[in-house]
């Protein structure tokens, strides 16, 4: 059984991609093996890890594309080279446009910490989304794994995993939890699925 070409797309420390690397390295992740890490951030620590695991990394700049347009096209050019099956977005800090995710429908997958569609679209990433979280009062959050479209965090479903908000959460200790306990769980089991499903 040939296994399925994963790219990863990046922007900053990889912890995602880490959960990724791991998950393949101890037989979670079975059908698909990581053939390439793409980040659009110059010296991102992801990539380090991408190639301290022999994983093939590179870099590419929108401001020297020129553009969304240009940075898009080099983007799709990278993985048709590397006859990329799927493309995990773990921490990718760019929003891809329709053009993109239409080519690649139903074979870019990405992360957002918390169950969507609770604090999820334009202007929820990162440390907002547990900030919003913790306003807002919510007892449970977690994170969800989707199909990727042209509407940010608007895909289908994959796999979700709830987490419990504690007295005294800061959205950095929220975070660290959502990761731990959810992210880094689903994430490498959503790749394997769509991976053995696809065979």
């Amino acid at each position: 059984m040939l296994k399925k070409r994963v790219a990863v797309l990046v922007s900053g420390g990889g912890t995602n991609l880490q959960a990724l690397i791991d998950a393949q390295q101890s037989g979670v992740i079975k059908s698909g093996e990581i053939v390439l890490v793409i980040s659009n951030v110059e010296g991102a620590y992801a990539l380090e890890r991408a190639k301290k695991h022999g994983i093939k990394a590179e870099v590419i700049l929108k401001r020297e594309c020129g553009g969304q347009r240009q940075f898009e096209e080099k983007l799709a050019e990278m993985l048709d080279a590397e006859k990329i099956d799927f493309i995990v977005l773990a921490g990718f800090m760019a929003i891809l446009g329709a053009d993109f995710t239409k080519k690649f429908e139903n074979r870019i997958i990405n992360i957002h910490p918390s169950l969507i569609p609770a604090f999820c679209g334009k202007g929820f990433y990162g440390l907002r989304v547990h900030e919003a979280a913790l306003k807002y009062g919510v007892k449970v959050t977690g994170a969800t794994v989707h199909f990727v479209n042209e509407i940010p965090d608007g895909g289908k479903i994959i796999m979700q995993k709830a987490v419990d908000i504690l007295p005294g959460d800061t959205p950095e200790a929220l975070q660290k939890r959502v990761m731990e306990q959810a992210e880094w769980v689903i994430l490498p089991l959503a790749l394997e699925r769509i991976c053995s499903e696809n065979q």
